[in-house]
């Protein structure tokens, strides 16, 4: 763990074996709270560096996950296991697929094939009674004033909340701002289907700005050097590749997720000599430039079905 604010620890989650790759964040306090678990390959890990850190069985209060996606939340259950006092906090629109997350793994297991279960694992279902459904704005009290404001952040998915810890002013953004790993270069949108959708994740972008962060804190991965102009780059990358992906369409209707990916790896901040081929090679497998143009490509398909704007 390091100390990233005061009273606020990063965690490396070791997403499978891997380095710097998905974090979790430990908010000390008389009822202290895990955001984020990392995926079900992650929970020894993540459980082992809590006791490291003196938070004992039944000394968790609460488990707050980014949203539903494997790499965020499918530790949560066996981490609620292991501290049987904590609460489980997660976005109302994906607390379902905690109780119940045989449809979420059914979608998961098409998407990835093989390395789901080499990469991520699956997800042990939680108690509903353990399951808070949360709604934008609810706190969470830490204890000694300290509390934590779940902020409605859809765009990358339909179920994400970013974590700001109001007594430092560190945001933790989970996926909506993207994706930057060490000497990987620069920032990368995170655009995955089903849900991508521009217009929201803009919005979620422009009320982060709003909250004027101190810190601003990706879970993939860890604290950015100038929040105002990480959010700046992130929107002009979402935009420039919506924008790639509309002019292949135009000039080739017809044209599938490999012509977009092809041409949104040219319009990629991350050049393909940038940093080791090992990082290059992580960066590809947590936030590939296919997935993402079939993000992209449904999101252009569903505006289109919806016809121009009233």
């Amino acid at each position: 763990m390091e100390e990233i604010a005061p009273g606020l620890h990063q965690l490396d989650t070791l997403l499978g074996g891997i380095e710097q790759l998905t974090a979790g964040f430990l908010v000390a306090g008389p009822q202290p709270a895990l955001v984020e678990t990392g995926a079900q390959t992650s929970a020894g890990t993540v459980v082992q560096a809590l006791a490291a850190a003196g938070v004992g069985p039944r000394d968790l209060r609460w488990v707050v996950v980014t949203h539903i996606h494997l790499d965020h939340a499918g530790g949560v259950g066996d981490v609620a296991r292991a501290f049987p006092e904590a609460t489980v906090v997660v976005h109302e629109k994906g607390a379902r697929h905690l109780v119940d997350p045989e449809r979420l793994i059914s979608s998961a297991a098409r998407v990835y094939g093989p390395l789901l279960d080499d990469l991520y694992g699956r997800m042990v279902p939680v108690d509903a009674d353990r399951v808070v459904a949360a709604g934008d704005g609810l706190t969470l009290d830490i204890g000694g004033g300290r509390r934590l404001r779940l902020v409605d952040s859809p765009g990358h998915a339909q179920h994400h909340q970013a974590v700001l810890d109001e007594q430092t002013g560190t945001l933790l953004v989970g996926d909506a701002v993207g994706v930057q790993l060490p000497e990987a270069g620069a920032l990368r949108p995170a655009t995955p289907p089903p849900d991508f959708d521009l217009e929201q994740a803009v919005a979620s972008l422009h009320r982060f700005h709003s909250l004027r962060p101190s810190r601003l804190v990706l879970t993939h991965y860890g604290p950015v050097a100038d929040p105002e102009a990480a959010l700046l780059q992130a929107e002009e990358t979402l935009q420039r590749w919506v924008e790639t992906a509309e002019r292949v369409l135009r000039e080739a209707p017809g044209s599938g997720v490999e012509d977009l990916a092809a041409a949104l790896a040219e319009a990629d901040g991350t050049p393909p000599g940038a940093g080791p081929e090992a990082v290059r090679s992580r960066l590809e497998a947590l936030c590939g430039v296919r997935r993402n143009a079939a993000g992209i490509l449904r999101y252009l398909e569903r505006r289109a079905a919806a016809g121009p704007p009233p």
